[in-house]
């Protein structure tokens, strides 16, 4: 018995395969120039979006496909059994970005109080460098033996010294190490870069960006490498806080929107009502503003309850998936 496999690209290609068989063979075995190199799942050059179909995918290397990138649906072509008719997507350009994997020795420069419970954590680079990232990508930071965490970059990519955004958890040790024990002069190791929810630079659209609490981070480092970029870019950011005490870095999005009058931002408190504020969900806001979707590319950050409902709503809106770009944080990730 045969399958149809549909490669949704343009013009649209379909072809038969046998049951069982990968879809990188198929489309192989069809004549078709489909990317692929080590076809062992290791290298992920033959990476793909699932967008229908069953499938069952045979053993490969997370260094190829890790646990984010199956979140978002996308599969190894040459590991991926096809057992019934499936549709697969091409991934564009911007989404088969991958930077060398770098671990630096660096020197805190500074830790800067943001709000009662966030520092601005800057690090200048010893050696291991230079760091090459998108902006919205994240790295590891080592502070001692066994205190590490993730922590995404606020600065830009062209940015010479390095800045993370640290919310102290009671119950995660390397943040309360920040901020009751780290000080100028000492020295982080610095793993990285990851992450999916990184700057697109080949999209020249409009941009979404909602940020919770400390995510704010990649959003600013999004923001402001698309500004220097093209300064005429339409964005608007959704910044979502429990109260006025958890707001921070808003005297720098008024001098962005000062200086970019196609910048527009809304500070939204969830749990207090003050004058001048938005008093709702960041989600709950969104909804009611309905902002045009038309070419956007969303960019969420936050903690996972806000993520997941900010994201419902744009899909229900009519955003597509490609156009949706999640970075979900959890504890271990310092999450808002």
């Amino acid at each position: 018995m045969t399958v149809r496999i549909e490669l949704e690209q343009d013009p649209i290609v379909r072809v038969e395969a046998e049951e069982g068989e990968t879809i990188l063979a198929s489309l192989l075995r069809a004549g078709v120039d489909f990317p692929h190199d080590c076809q062992a799942g290791n290298c992920g050059t033959c990476k793909c979006e699932l967008v229908s179909g069953e499938i069952t995918e045979l053993p490969y290397s997370e260094f190829a496909l890790d646990q984010e990138e199956r979140a978002r649906d996308l599969i190894l072509a040459c590991r991926s059994q096809a057992w019934s008719d499936c549709v697969v997507r091409p991934l564009e350009p911007d989404d088969q970005i991958v930077h060398p994997s770098r671990i630096m020795q660096c020197t805190v420069a500074a830790i800067e109080p943001l709000t009662h419970n966030i520092c601005a954590l800057k690090l200048k680079i010893k050696s291991g460098g230079p760091y090459i990232f998108s902006a919205g990508q994240y790295a590891q930071l080592e502070f001692a033996p066994g205190l590490a965490g993730y922590f995404s970059m606020a600065n830009r990519p062209v940015d010479p010294v390095l800045e993370f955004h640290v919310r102290r958890e009671p119950h995660q040790g390397a943040t309360e190490y920040v901020h009751s024990r780290l000080q100028a002069g000492d020295s982080v190791t610095v793993k990285g870069p990851a992450g999916l929810a990184y700057l697109r630079a080949s999209h020249q659209g409009p941009i979404l960006a909602v940020a919770g609490g400390s995510a704010l981070a990649p959003l600013r480092s999004i923001i402001e490498s698309a500004l220097l970029s093209d300064p005429a870019r339409a964005i608007e950011l959704y910044f979502g806080v429990r109260s006025e005490r958890d707001v921070f870095g808003e005297a720098r999005l008024q001098h962005l929107a000062a200086k970019h009058p196609n910048f527009k931002f809304h500070v939204v408190l969830s749990e207090e009502t003050r004058q001048g504020r938005r008093h709702a969900l960041v989600s709950e806001a969104i909804e009611q503003d309905r902002p045009a979707l038309a070419n956007v590319k969303a960019y969420i950050a936050g903690p996972r309850a806000m993520v997941d409902a900010v994201a419902a709503y744009l899909r229900r809106a009519g955003l597509s998936e490609r156009d949706l770009h999640c970075d979900a944080l959890q504890v271990a990730r310092v999450a808002a």
